[in-house]
């Protein structure tokens, strides 16, 4: 389904909820949503959660024109009392609709909140900023080139954004991308995320103190290099 990526977030009684399943924030979600990087179940989340916002909205919309109303600034007459009732009306219906699609949430919800109970933490790599930008710049499209007079390789994305090999080398090597060897890389070799990449972009990020060195943890990616002596 097309996705409008317009709509303004509005608060709903399941952001909170939606954030503790995730473990990150509503606005990065749909983020992840925009660039694809979500499972199926976290984009059914996503799209309902969209059409819920929609439904809050219209909710908020015809309250406001009833209080508008109701604030004593127009005469009491028959004309008063016709857009009343209607106001009263379409807020009656927007709530229905809004209570349905809210429904319709917490039915996308429940999946992702038992997954995360039941699903042991993810070993991704934690990844320096260079790299994230990099995956994200893929998610975009990107493909493997060969300069034919000068043989450099390098890695160009939808966005113009050139990535050298030697980084692309290393993301392949961990697994975080993947690229398409059947076309020739003078044509250009199609690159992509693997799931590890989606995974990696989308986990929840450490929130280490600005300028503390992060505290190395058991199996984590790159490994800190030793001290020079």
């Amino acid at each position: 389904m097309p996705r409008n990526t317009s709509v303004p977030k509005a608060l709903t009684q399941l952001d909170l909820r939606i954030e503790a399943a995730v473990g990150h924030s509503i606005d990065r979600l749909w983020q992840h949503r925009d660039r694809d990087l979500l499972d199926e179940p976290h984009t059914r989340l996503v799209d309902a959660h969209r059409a819920l916002v929609q439904a809050e909205l219209s909710v908020t919309v015809y309250r406001s024109q009833l209080n508008s109303l109701s604030s004593g600034e127009y005469p009491v007459d028959s004309k008063w009392f016709e857009r009343i009732d209607r106001t009263i009306d379409l807020l009656e219906e927007a709530a229905r609709t809004r209570d349905e699609r809210q429904a319709h949430a917490v039915a996308a919800l429940e999946p992702v909140e038992a997954a995360a109970r039941d699903k042991a933490p993810r070993k991704v790599p934690d990844l320096p900023a260079p790299d994230v930008a990099a995956l994200l710049a893929i998610t975009q499209g990107a493909k493997l080139h060969r300069n034919l007079l000068t043989q450099q390789m390098y890695v160009v994305t939808a966005s113009g954004t050139r990535i050298p090999y030697s980084q692309m080398q290393r993301l392949e090597e961990h697994g975080l991308v993947d690229r398409d060897t059947s076309h020739h890389v003078t044509a250009g070799q199609p690159v992509t995320l693997t799931d590890t990449g989606r995974a990696a972009l989308t986990a929840p990020r450490s929130t280490s103190a600005p300028g503390a060195a992060p505290v190395p943890r058991p199996g984590a990616w790159p490994a800190a290099a030793p001290a020079r002596r």
